[in-house]
């Protein structure tokens, strides 16, 4: 009877997941031409690059972004955030290459403060330069691992311009070519959204979020929100910075294979690496918050695929239509991965490494050690 109760109570956590979350799992806010109209005259726009030690990737973000077709005015600000392998100079390099030298800032960022982690000091110090030239209308806030379609400034600029927002901001397409990547990457994509429904964002009320490798924001926005400032100490730092932003306007956040992610994850470790610097923040860095995630992973990815295949009778079944669901709820994103449906069985698996990580996420703060990013342990900030 007991697991019966076990079984029921899991099919049915999928039945409310997939009909009571603003159906994420089905992956309708994609970003699309047609969405939105060109202005009759294109807003000013800075981008805000933050990068420390980004030489493998630094080239190609900047190429693509120093060749936008954007008609409006449009400067790149690129804030070197103590690099110690050449980023400075290869960032020079490539804007020479392309002629393009008078579109790019360069700023030898200053060590952060006491209280801001190290990318969102060099985020603000970044906006505080671009504020200063011509008081651009829009910022574009991408990492130093994104690269941009040539249109995708002006489709940004027109979505925010055509709807008054005070946000725009798109989840880049991951890189998803390692056996790493392929297992854990969709599922990556896919446990955000059932975090922060995409639907629900854009909605005039409702939770706040945003995805941080390509944000074009308001200015006046952001001033009204406190700036950079207003987040400076949190690690899950788009989500922070996207409910902020909601609180002075409009925002649409959505899925785009225009704005690539082209960061590396060869193996396991880097992809447990990635996750463990920020999971626990997720939770507030509370450890019964993490007693009660891990019970909710084991009921809803643990307990259907078990049941399915070690209990018996009307537990066994609902065990399978619970693990049915599960895998049908994840085609949407394999599809947009290019990946075999038959990754949808292996949710459950993927889940219990993402959880191995949030235990390893809260062991690591528990060492002083949270929140690393390239020799700079940061969680403690996030408390």
């Amino acid at each position: 009877m007991i697991l019966l109760g076990f079984a029921g109570a899991s099919l049915a956590a999928w039945i409310s997941i997939v009909t009571l979350r603003g159906g994420f799992w089905r992956m309708r806010e994609i970003d699309s031409a047609s969405d939105a109209t060109a202005p009759d005259v294109w807003p000013a726009v800075v981008c805000v690059v933050p990068a420390r030690d980004e030489a493998g990737v630094i080239a190609h973000t900047l190429k693509s972004l120093l060749t936008q077709d954007y008609r409006g005015d449009f400067h790149v600000v690129l804030v070197d955030d103590g690099s110690a392998d050449g980023t400075a100079a290869l960032a020079r390099a490539t804007a020479k290459a392309l002629a393009a030298e008078n579109r790019l800032t360069i700023l030898s960022g200053a060590p952060p403060p006491a209280g801001w982690t190290g990318k969102l000091w060099a985020v603000s110090q970044g906006v505080e330069r671009a504020a200063g030239m011509g008081r651009p209308k829009y910022l574009l806030l991408t990492d130093a691992d994104i690269v941009h379609a040539p249109d995708s400034v002006s489709r940004l600029a027109a979505r925010a311009e055509s709807r008054g927002l005070a946000l725009v901001s798109l989840m880049a397409r991951l890189r998803c070519e390692s056996f790493a990547e392929r297992a854990t990457i969709p599922a990556f994509v896919f446990f955000f959204q059932m975090l922060y429904p995409f639907a629900w964002v854009n909605r005039p009320a409702g939770v706040g979020a945003a995805a941080g490798g390509c944000m074009l924001v308001n200015r006046e926005a952001l001033a009204a929100a406190g700036g950079v400032a207003s987040v400076r100490g949190a690690l899950i730092d788009d989500c922070a910075l996207g409910a902020a932003l909601k609180r002075q306007g409009p925002v649409w956040l959505g899925l785009t294979d225009r704005a690539v992610s082209i960061r590396q994850y060869p193996r396991f470790a880097d992809i447990a690496a990635m996750i463990s610097r920020s999971a626990y923040a997720e939770l507030r860095y509370q450890p019964w918050r993490l007693a009660a995630a891990l019970g909710g992973l084991a009921l809803v990815y643990a307990a259907p695929p078990a049941l399915a295949l070690f209990a018996d009778g009307a537990a066994r079944w609902l065990g399978v239509a619970a693990w049915a669901i599960m895998a049908v709820a994840f085609q949407p994103i394999l599809r947009f991965y290019r990946r075999s449906p038959l990754w949808g069985l292996m949710l459950p698996a993927i889940a219990a490494f993402y959880a191995g990580c949030t235990v390893l996420s809260a062991w690591q703060h528990m060492r002083g050690r949270g929140g690393m990013w390239k020799g700079r342990a940061q969680a403690a900030l996030g408390r």
